[in-house]
């Protein structure tokens, strides 16, 4: 099973997670209203702490078009959005689309991610995750509410491709508690 560790702000926690064994690190940016967004100097020093095998996730909710263009400058590996974008050309990096009860699910887009819970830790609609999962033409990445005690049914369950977690491995929002990183990619990780 995949893990993405989300909403990092500090490099101890990145490189933690990566020494932990994820295969993706977040970082939201251009999102004021969340306590985990961080400017771009600090994504570029995350990101810079990383080896080459961890892909590299810039999330945002921004619906700005220069904030996309400042993103797509950082060269991430993959961008997370909510705001439904329209590429005119291929962006560069992949594009996972995030959806939640009551949207169409995508198909321009390498990966769909399910929550509804932007971060907030609030849990997933079970049925209709397991209903993307079925219909998705692309891979399908659980978020919501995820725990390292409860994301081995969530995975048993759903059946996604990856899971994704950022306050079910928090302290606080944005300080990662890296015995919780360790238990949620070990829960993760052992689910057949």
């Amino acid at each position: 099973m995949r893990v993405k560790i989300c909403g990092i702000t500090r490099v101890e926690d990145a490189a933690f997670a990566e020494h932990a064994g994820t295969d993706a690190i977040g970082v939201v940016m251009f999102s004021p209203t969340s306590r985990r967004s961080v400017p771009e100097p600090r994504a570029r020093e995350i990101f810079g702490a990383l080896g080459p095998f961890v892909t590299r996730v810039i999330v945002t909710h921004t619906k700005s078009e220069d904030d996309l263009k400042k993103i797509l400058a950082l060269r991430p590996d993959a961008i997370q959005i909510s705001h439904p974008f329209v590429f005119e050309s291929d962006p560069g990096v992949r594009v996972l689309r995030v959806i939640g009860r009551g949207d169409n699910v995508p198909t321009v887009c390498n990966a769909v991610i399910v929550d509804e819970s932007m971060g907030a830790g609030k849990k997933f609609d079970r049925d209709f995750a397991r209903e993307v999962v079925k219909t998705s033409a692309v891979p399908v990445i659980l978020a919501g509410g995820l725990t390292p005690e409860n994301v081995g049914d969530a995975i048993r369950e759903v059946r996604p491709y990856a899971v994704d977690v950022a306050s079910g491995v928090e302290t606080t929002p944005g300080i990662k508690d890296h015995h919780k990183i360790a238990a949620f990619i070990a829960a993760a990780q052992e689910v057949p």
